[in-house]
């Protein structure tokens, strides 16, 4: 089962440090990220959505590698590409995996104008390697998924290793 984790950052710089961070440690196997959203409240109170991976794209590539397949069967690559890319774009812009996006909204319209948030869905992480590098960062958290009693001690530990942060 996943954890879910909202951290707020008073830019969106700072969130996009967070993320990449997160995402290194993941190269590293150190955490196992499931999702991880930069949301952003503009200084106009639009939210932004900042998705590490697009469905889109990925939706538009797979069906126009199946369509041109297909498309081979019927001599009509290209017009089969085409088509299945088409689909595949729309199918993936309609799809959403990882943490609800209409969730991330409602929670990021709660910020403070220009500033941003970080949501980590997270299956699995080497906490005493994760938390130290997120928490150098500050930031405060905003939700999780955890018991109260898990939570506290996520908080400890993030004090431990920045007594300047609001984790």
């Amino acid at each position: 089962m996943s954890n879910l984790f909202a951290i707020a950052y008073p830019d969106v710089a700072t969130a996009q440090k967070v993320r990449d961070e997160l995402i290194g440690l993941q190269k590293q196997r150190l955490i196992d990220l499931e999702d991880i959203v930069v949301v952003e409240r503009r200084e106009d109170g639009k939210i932004k959505l900042h998705q590490a991976v697009s469905n889109t794209g990925l939706g538009a590539a797979s069906g126009a590698l199946w369509g041109g397949v297909i498309g081979l069967l019927f001599l009509m690559p290209v017009i089969g590409a085409a088509i299945g890319g088409a689909t595949g774009a729309a199918v993936g812009a309609s799809t959403d995996t990882g943490v609800d996006d209409d969730f991330m909204r409602r929670v990021g319209e709660k910020l403070a104008p220009g500033s941003a948030a970080v949501f980590a869905l997270v299956r699995t992480a080497t906490q005493d390697k994760v938390i130290p590098a997120v928490a150098q960062f500050g930031g405060e958290l905003l939700q999780t998924s955890l018991s109260h009693e898990e939570e506290e001690h996520l908080r400890e530990i993030a004090r431990a290793a920045n007594p300047a942060s609001t984790l």
